[in-house]
């Protein structure tokens, strides 16, 4: 037993971790949908959650950080930012006391959608001119379906992927989203006296197999033309909506 847990569920945990730090590393998020989706084959929910609290944290902050358009992506979004957080006060408690799993998997067949209908046709695009009221709305509906369902998506993936940003800046970009709602969502649960503490030791030790995955992702995304990185972005986004959109069907 290590962590409370026997050596074939550790092992299981390590390899579901570096999976999904890999794939949060290549396309810049899916860290906690992969991991949730593998690790509740052999715990309950509420542990899953406990051990993912360290390495997403971890994950975003690392990936908001790394590359040099911090400043230039700062000063550009911070409305959309500031939405996230705004749109996430109300809506905790439903997160906490609602198991149906409807709302995540509607925005599960949403991203489904979006992803195809963006491989199938030309992206979509946001003129300059619509970003200063365009941005804070899609950051405040991104917070508040994020406290409704925990998942960080929509809108946020497609108004960001509209704007036709460098491979290196939809990264960052997202990294800078992300960490901005996950904590919005735990300042949200941690109010109703939610936030998961307990695997504290295990969820600081998880971080090495997510985090060496995400370096993994990290260096082949380097290496990958950012055409067939953009095919690979919608094809996760499919992948991922896919899996949020059968997990909570069945």
């Amino acid at each position: 037993m290590v962590f409370g847990m026997p050596l074939s569920v550790l092992l299981f945990s390590s390899g579901a971790l570096l999976l999904a730090g890999f794939i949060k590393g290549f396309i810049g998020l899916g860290l906690p949908t992969t991991a949730t989706g593998l690790l509740t084959m052999v715990m309950t929910p509420g542990q899953a959650a406990a051990l993912l609290v360290v390495p997403n944290a971890a994950t975003n902050i690392w990936q908001a950080l790394t590359g040099k358009h911090l400043h230039p992506l700062w000063r550009r979004f911070w409305p959309m930012l500031l939405g996230i957080g705004v749109g996430s006060a109300p809506g905790a408690g439903f997160l906490v006391h609602d198991s149906s799993g409807r709302a995540a998997m509607a925005l599960g067949i949403m991203l489904s959608l979006y992803a195809l209908f963006s491989l199938l046709s030309p992206r979509l695009s946001v003129p300059p001119q619509a970003e200063w009221w365009l941005a804070p709305l899609a950051g405040a509906l991104t917070g508040w379906l994020s406290v409704l369902t925990g998942v960080f998506a929509i809108p946020l993936v497609p108004y960001l992927n509209a704007l036709s940003l460098e491979r290196d800046e939809l990264i960052q970009a997202l990294g800078l989203s992300l960490l901005t709602s996950a904590a919005a969502v735990a300042v949200a649960l941690a109010r109703e006296g939610a936030l998961p503490v307990s695997l504290l030791g295990a969820s600081l030790a998880a971080f090495a197999p997510a985090g060496l995955g995400a370096l993994l992702g990290q260096r082949l995304r380097r290496r990958t033309h950012p055409a067939i990185f953009v095919r690979f972005f919608l094809v996760g986004l499919l992948a991922i909506g896919l899996h949020l959109a059968v997990r909570n069907l069945i």
